[in-house]
């Protein structure tokens, strides 16, 4: 690491810290030539491979104008694009690869799309899971209810008053 004021090739670190998000660390340099600090920023990296082979880094705004185009006209926030946008990249981040397919990217933007809303989950699915019938939206559809009939019924538990058996 060059010294920004001198040039000097070295330096070293005299204090590290994560970031807020805890996605990258700021380091604190001193340089050995001229005594002056400075700090640094270090970042892993995540390349993601398109359908032509070509790689890119990864995008947290890719993924949030994707699910935007889903979310048009629907009650979401650019708020809670963003924080999809974090969560997609968590997941994707937490798989521990350099490198993933963008169709891996395309996959883990489904789950949380579908908590945030589930009309703009059906419109990304369709285009990103090429529908291309009645029965595919049916089927996906199919599928939405049966989750949600699963979550209802497993908070619809009956409480009992106390002292009752």
């Amino acid at each position: 690491m060059f010294c920004p004021f001198c040039r000097h090739p070295d330096s070293r670190v005299v204090d590290s810290r994560l970031t807020d998000d805890g996605s990258s660390i700021r380091r604190r340099r001193q340089c050995p030539e001229c005594g002056r600090r400075f700090s640094t920023s270090e970042t892993t990296s995540l390349s993601v491979i398109k359908r032509s082979g070509v790689a890119e880094p990864f995008s947290r705004s890719k993924v949030i104008n994707g699910a935007r185009k889903a979310c048009q006209g629907r009650p979401v926030s650019e708020d809670d694009l963003a924080l999809l946008a974090q969560e997609v990249e968590e997941a994707v981040r937490a798989r521990g690869v350099a490198e993933i397919d963008a169709h891996e990217v395309g996959l883990a933007i489904l789950g949380p799309l579908q908590n945030l809303d589930q009309v703009a989950f059906l419109r990304f699915a369709s285009v990103y899971q090429d529908f291309n019938s009645l029965e595919d939206f049916e089927s996906a559809i199919a599928q939405l209810r049966d989750q949600s009939a699963r979550t209802s019924n497993a908070f619809s538990g009956v409480q009992r008053p106390l002292g009752a058996q």
